[in-house]
């Protein structure tokens, strides 16, 4: 299969450093609106260059299009695609706006394409392994869930001097605009809809609690640094979902069952451990045990690399490679097209209730999806 890159940006080198984990994944070239970008992207990587957008859509080798660029892009870069009669794979979310989102999936369904989103780490080790322990019923019947998706205060980071493997400047900016919600809520949003299916309603608050992140730039508007939802699934599950730049880094996930506890610490690294706790009873006292069973890790054949050594380690392709295999196969890919819109619906509920609590019913639905051939 043969990808081109539209964005050449910070989050692109994540998807480069893993790339080789999939040798059958074959890049023709990349392309940014900066071409300084694309230049210095396209030396350290060793990559060609594609002059135009326009230029990289009337490729007819190219099977699938990369979308790599700022989310306030990502619609009009995805529908192009879509209608060049190309396969997408975005980066979160499809589109800032619902109705964009909707539309992109119903061009690329008349068309007889796929338009998938990230983040892709529901394919992780991890997020399998407790897939797998929740199918076997390990805690028992599941009725809550707490995740934690906070990552301490940002902006008193020393965030001016983040950068990419080849230089690229952490794009602080963009990020506070965008909102630490719609970049980062999904990487527990996609775990629990795929473990308790479609969400029936959400009810959100979301508030800026730092408007100016004592940034040298100003800032467009006052995107929620906080967020916190009460989702709750078609299955019965209740889960509370916290976002924010804000309080202390914690990305806990708990899911309580009548059993005991199903715990990981981080959604950010794919082969974080998972653990239980069993819920016992001793004379007239009921408590959770504080002995742990680690529970052993599912894993594809051999070893993958997972980019960085830091906060993140995370094997950002392996969405792309199995949006790859399910076109190969003509089997539904699993962050399919439905799957990535009620993400995205989900999560924009939660980051679009500023200031206001508020419930809201969701819209859309999609097929279950199926674990990794390595963890059913």
């Amino acid at each position: 299969m043969n990808l081109a890159i539209v964005g050449c940006g910070f989050v692109a080198d994540y998807y480069l450093s893993t790339l080789p984990n999939y040798p059958h994944l074959n890049l023709l070239g990349v392309m940014d609106r900066v071409p300084e970008r694309a230049e210095h992207f396209s030396k350290h990587h060793n990559v060609s260059i594609y002059d135009s957008l326009k230029e990289l859509l009337e490729d007819d080798r190219v099977d699938i299009v990369l979308n790599l660029t700022n989310p306030s892009s990502h619609f009009e870069i995805s529908k192009a695609a879509l209608e060049a009669g190309k396969h997408v794979y975005t980066e979160k979310p499809l589109s800032i706006d619902f109705e964009e989102a909707r539309q992109l999936v119903e061009i690329a369904e008349a068309r007889g394409l796929q338009v998938v989103s990230a983040p892709c780490n529901l394919l992780s080790e991890t997020a399998q392994t407790m897939w797998k322990a929740l199918r076997e019923e390990a805690v028992g019947k599941v009725r809550l869930v707490y995740a934690e998706m906070d990552d301490g205060m940002v902006h008193q980071m020393a965030y001016q001097k983040w950068m990419s493997e080849a230089g690229t400047p952490w794009p602080y900016k963009d990020e506070f605009e965008v909102g630490c919600t719609l970049e980062h809520a999904g990487y527990y949003v996609s775990w629990l809809v795929a473990f308790f299916g479609a969400a029936k309603s959400v009810t959100a608050f979301s508030s800026c609690l730092v408007p100016d992140k004592e940034t040298d730039v100003p800032l467009d508007g006052h995107t929620p640094d906080f967020s916190v939802a009460c989702i709750h699934f078609e299955s019965g599950v209740v889960a509370r979902l916290t976002c924010g730049i804000v309080a202390p880094h914690d990305h806990h996930l708990t899911i309580i069952g009548d059993k005991g506890l199903l715990c990981t610490k981080d959604s950010w690294y794919y082969r974080a451990p998972v653990y239980s706790r069993r819920r016992v009873t001793l004379r007239r006292k009921t408590f959770i045990s504080p002995l742990k069973r680690n529970h052993r890790l599912v894993s594809p054949e051999g070893k993958s690399h997972l980019g960085s050594r830091g906060a993140q380690q995370m094997d950002f392709c392996r969405g792309v490679a199995d949006l790859v295999d399910s076109i190969q196969n003509g089997r539904p890919c699993r962050l399919s097209s439905r799957f990535s819109l009620h993400v995205n619906e989900l999560v924009l509920a939660i980051q679009n209730a500023l200031e206001d609590s508020q419930t809201y019913h969701m819209q859309t639905q999609f097929e279950p999806i199926s674990p990794m051939p390595w963890a059913a």
